[in-house]
């Protein structure tokens, strides 16, 4: 099954942070108990100079400046992908967890080795 990308015509900034929300919940995010299906993202990272670290991913600063928007995250919540507990902490929906956003390789950067 091919999932349309973008269906909910999100923009640019808020592909981008669901995109780091989805990574955070699938691969560091917290064990408290969630509604089915919903991951919880932990607490956000800090970046260090231009860049921060998102388990085995690195993430530019220029790609997450929707993680310290209020906006972006209110929308992101608006549109059900997202239980927003700004500006710590996100719960990503099953809807949310599910979205194709089209952006995810191009903003986390991962060694191949």
């Amino acid at each position: 099954m091919n999932a349309k990308v973008n269906p909910l015509k999100l923009n640019a900034l808020q592909l981008k942070t669901l995109a780091i929300f989805q990574f955070l919940a699938a691969t560091v995010g917290g064990d408290a108990p969630e509604p089915e299906g919903a991951r919880h993202t932990g607490l956000l990272p800090s970046p260090h100079g231009n860049h921060f670290h998102v388990g085995p991913a690195v993430v530019m600063t220029s790609d997450a400046t929707g993680l310290g928007n209020e906006a972006v995250w209110k929308a992101l919540e608006r549109k059900g992908l997202i239980v927003s507990q700004f500006p710590s902490i996100a719960i990503v929906t099953k809807e949310g967890m599910d979205y194709e956003t089209g952006v995810t390789e191009s903003i986390l950067h991962r060694a191949h080795h």
